[in-house]
């Protein structure tokens, strides 16, 4: 149980200590135990990091000079891993740019031609609009035409309508003149004027 309580004070002050310096308190709450435990243990720790240091400190220089050397091997070779993961990221992002380039270019290839068809179709609709508006004012120059003509057409049939009422209602004039003129020229038959009239009218149907 000791040993459970001391290695979650251990861990908790580790925790803390990577963004600040340890306290009992908050050592206290992060292991969850008692006051008295974080505070022995977290001296523990302290103590036990202090000599930690003093080792290092008294680290002999040829093995701080092997592992100053090991320690340049292997930034060199984390730097030419990370030169050539750079290299990969550049030639990506190279291909990439490339086929975004080509993507644009295609786009507005396609952004021309489709300006240029769009530009001839409005030509074509323009000229045909303008066919259509000509076509529409000759029809209509025509329908006047027509209208007047007509218009004309049943002005002279009305004329003439009432010019032959009148002849005709000269004419009956001229029949009642005639018949009364015949009337007056013509002396009143006799009984054997009226026979002999007879006689020569079924001769005349022989």
């Amino acid at each position: 149980m000791t040993e459970a309580v001391k290695e979650r004070v251990y861990a908790a002050a580790e925790r803390i200590s990577a963004d600040r310096n340890p306290t009992v308190s908050s050592v206290r709450e992060a292991a969850g135990v008692s006051n008295a435990d974080a505070t022995r243990y977290l001296k523990q720790w302290r103590e036990e990091k202090a000599a930690a240091g003093t080792q290092i400190a008294a680290t002999p220089q040829a093995v701080l000079e092997h592992a100053a050397r090991l320690a340049g091997t292997v930034w060199a070779e984390a730097a030419r891993m990370a030169d050539e993961r750079h290299a990969a990221v550049q030639a990506r992002w190279e291909g990439e740019r490339r086929e975004k380039d080509q993507e644009l270019a295609e786009l507005v290839a396609d952004l021309d031609r489709t300006t240029a068809e769009k530009d001839k179709e409005l030509e074509r609709l323009a000229r045909e609009l303008q066919a259509a508006a000509q076509r529409l004012e000759g029809a209509e120059a025509n329908a006047a035409e027509a209208l007047r003509a007509a218009d004309s057409a049943r002005e002279e049939n009305n004329r003439l309508r009432t010019e032959l009422a009148a002849a005709e209602a000269r004419t009956a004039t001229l029949q009642q003149t005639i018949d009364a003129l015949l009337q007056r020229i013509t002396p009143p038959e006799t009984p054997d004027t009226a026979s002999g009239g007879g006689e020569q009218a079924d001769d005349h149907q022989d």
